[in-house]
């Protein structure tokens, strides 16, 4: 990370602050009402204003953001162990539990992701842990995928028949020389899906099968302000801004980790550098070749 641009990595890590210390930035409960504050607009007192309940929409804003970071990363984190180990599991191993693993993986990626979380959610019920693991269930497949491409790319080098005829054991040498690579791979695709995946939540409680109320959500602010949207455009606007400033530097850091793998040009200065070490070099062992000739 330290060669990423601190305008790429800002963004993401303002989100993270807000989402830590949600609780000591946000000046009202999220799910009071005031209604002698029905509606207001932006003051010193509520800085975006009011809902139609009374309720601090910067709070809101706030504590949305909180839950919408905590729900991703815990869909993240549990999508990446499964995908990691089934995946690496399926390329490692090879045979018939390959074929298994992958024609399972190949179904779910047949399918789009929201539609598999609708109908386990179907399934299971609405709720946050509901939606969680739904959301879950449908990520895990693509990493797993991206798993199983690079632990069958890994075992082809000969490095690792190397270390095979050392005597390393199997654990040895996935966790050491296959699991860096596999984890380099899919922890990039993994900070590009973030944004994605907020929105998914979003989304989902939007429809109202995901984070029900009065928990802050901001597919929930949608769904209450739809109703105000010409009186009010804001109770629309205000949470639907915060969706794509996620989305974008989500995205924008994916892009930045992905940059990070591809080699940087040579300067015209660098090359030229080279280029003349390099025949100093040549010029040196042509001199060497020509005194040892000389002597013989």
């Amino acid at each position: 990370m330290r060669g990423l641009p601190w305008l790429t990595l800002s963004p993401v890590v303002l989100l993270v602050f807000v989402a830590v210390f949600a609780q000591l930035i946000m000046p009202y409960d999220p799910a009071a009402q005031d209604y002698s504050a029905v509606l207001a607009g932006p003051s010193a007192q509520h800085f975006f204003g009011t809902d139609y309940l009374g309720r601090d929409i910067f709070s809101r804003i706030v504590g949305g953001a909180q839950v919408s970071m905590v729900a991703m990363a815990i869909v993240l984190v549990a999508a990446l162990v499964i995908g990691v180990v089934l995946g690496s599991l399926a390329g490692y191993i090879g045979g018939t539990v390959e074929l298994v693993l992958i024609s399972i993986i190949d179904i779910i990626l047949a399918l789009p992701s929201l539609v598999i979380a609708l109908a386990l959610i179907g399934i299971m019920g609405t709720g946050y842990w509901s939606m969680i693991f739904a959301l879950t269930m449908a990520w895990w497949a693509n990493y797993a995928r991206m798993s199983r491409a690079v632990v069958t790319a890994e075992l082809q080098q000969p490095y690792i028949e190397a270390v095979r005829v050392m005597g390393a054991g199997h654990l040895w040498i996935f966790v050491r020389h296959i699991l860096p690579h596999v984890l380099a791979l899919v922890v990039v695709y993994a900070s590009a899906d973030a944004g994605a995946l907020v929105l998914s939540i979003a989304t989902l409680s939007f429809l109202g099968l995901g984070v029900a109320p009065p928990t802050p959500e901001w597919g929930q602010m949608l769904v209450d302000g739809m109703g105000y949207i010409e009186e009010y455009p804001s109770l629309v606007i205000i949470p639907g801004l915060a969706l794509t400033f996620v989305v974008v530097s989500f995205n924008l850091l994916g892009e930045a980790f992905a940059l990070q793998k591809v080699p940087s040009p040579i300067s015209g200065r660098l090359l030229r550098r080279r280029r003349a070490a390099r025949a100093a070099e040549e010029v040196q062992r042509a001199e060497i070749e020509r005194q040892g000739r000389a002597s013989a």
